[in-house]
């Protein structure tokens, strides 16, 4: 899932109100909730609701952002209670798709129609289902492997490993170099799910991840073979000491661990060279030392190894909303408005017209690697139902942990499929 950055914090900015999507005097209150808690995104995100204010007399902001973990808490418990912000930040798949159901969102397939042309083909497909649109997109991207070519080089490893057997060499080889191999944030669970999906969908193919879901059945030896090789990992001991209780990024944390040179990859989204260049001491990160490579492919697997995992985020628009607020959406969609998050936070654009604001070369491989792929899986705890996604952080977490097998992983995640 996609991150913005460290600390909850929860302040309120632009214009005040009684917080129920209306206000006295006819002002019209747009509550916003967005996961970019940290400038410079932060500081945008507020500018651009400022001019859209100028240009709407009547509309006031109310906007409140969110680390990620935090914000799917407390946007839980607004839905629970029929009280969703008026627009919201969304990773699509399953969770939108159950809030839709819920009666929580607006349906905004004729209204992103109006925009749907500047979009790129696959901006909509996490967002979307039964042929309805449930919120509109504003950058996407993939996961990968971060690293750090110096230590690499250091260790003997000349080339990014191409298949699952190359980077278990690889993890070794930098273990003998004295290199701590890989970065995770064990405390926040969801960055260890990524190498179980990975591995599932290169063990057994996308088409697997998809069956699974319809026959609520994630006990096939394909899952259970995804877990072994995981397991593998996990006997190398290749993370950074104390990862259990790290975070993602924290000071200490599994960015800041990349960003400072003190272990040699990560397993992140897109937003990865921004985030640790911010938390790495001197706020400079790894530079051109930094290099990127596509998740290995599986000796044997069904799997192609150019289908890619990830997704990006859109903005969803809750059931009491204001029209303005979809015309909100229209209008950070305009190319130029585009072109600040992609330049600003690091992001691939999914405004067609705002490529050229892509300067980054990391993440111009980014969308080389995008551009050359034959599948896409969106993040599974976002993918399918919440109750499942939950389950497959938590399980992953316990294989990550070496408190589990992963026949047991299978089988928790199937039962979690199955009680709905």
């Amino acid at each position: 899932m996609e991150i913005a950055g460290a600390g909850a914090v929860g302040a309120v900015l632009g214009g005040c109100s009684d917080g129920d999507g209306q206000s006295s005097g006819g002002t019209k209150t747009i509550r916003w909730w967005h996961i970019a808690n940290t400038d410079p995104m932060l500081s945008e995100w507020a500018a651009m609701a400022t001019r859209f204010e100028a240009s709407h007399p009547g509309v006031k902001f109310k906007i409140t952002p969110l680390e990620n973990e935090a914000f799917k808490t407390k946007l839980t418990t607004n839905i629970q209670a029929g009280d969703p912000p008026d627009i919201f930040h969304t990773w699509g798949g399953g969770v939108l798709f159950q809030q839709a159901e819920a009666g929580m969102v607006k349906d905004l397939t004729s209204d992103v129609g109006g925009w749907k042309d500047t979009l790129i083909p696959t901006a909509l497909d996490a967002y979307g289902t039964g042929g309805k649109t449930y919120a509109s997109p504003v950058d996407t991207g993939m996961v990968g492997f971060w690293y750090n070519k110096e230590l690499f080089a250091k260790a003997g490893v000349n080339s990014p490993p191409a298949t699952w057997a190359d980077y278990l060499e690889a993890v070794r080889r930098l273990k003998a170099a004295g290199t701590t191999p890989i970065a995770l944030a064990g405390k926040e669970k969801w960055p260890g799910h990524y190498y179980w999906a990975y591995l599932a969908m290169r063990v057994g193919g996308l088409a697997a991840l998809q069956q699974a879901a319809v026959d609520k059945n994630f006990s096939t030896p394909d899952f259970v073979a995804a877990g072994t090789r995981l397991a593998e990992l996990v006997a190398l001991q290749p993370f950074q000491t104390g990862f259990l209780a790290a975070g993602y990024s924290t000071a200490d944390g599994q960015a800041a661990t990349v960003g400072n040179g003190k272990a040699a990859m990560e397993l992140m989204g897109q937003w990865a060279p921004v985030v640790q260049r911010d938390n790495s001491a001197g706020k400079k990160g790894l530079g051109d030392k930094l290099g990127f490579f596509a998740f290995p492919a599986v000796d044997g697997g069904k799997g192609k190894g150019t289908d890619v995992f990830g997704g990006g985020g859109g903005f969803a628009v809750g059931k009491d909303a204001p029209p303005e607020a979809i015309e909100f959406l229209k209008y950070i969609a305009q190319p130029e408005n585009a072109r600040i998050e992609a330049k600003t936070a690091g992001v691939l654009p999914v405004v067609a017209a705002a490529a050229d604001a892509v300067t980054d070369p990391n993440l111009k491989l980014v969308g080389k690697a995008l551009s050359e792929s034959t599948g896409f899986q969106l993040y599974l705890d976002q993918a399918y139902a919440p109750a499942v996604g939950q389950q497959v952080n938590d399980s992953v977490a316990e294989l990550l942990a070496g408190k589990t097998s992963p026949e047991k992983v299978a089988q928790a995640i199937t039962t979690a499929a199955k009680q709905g």
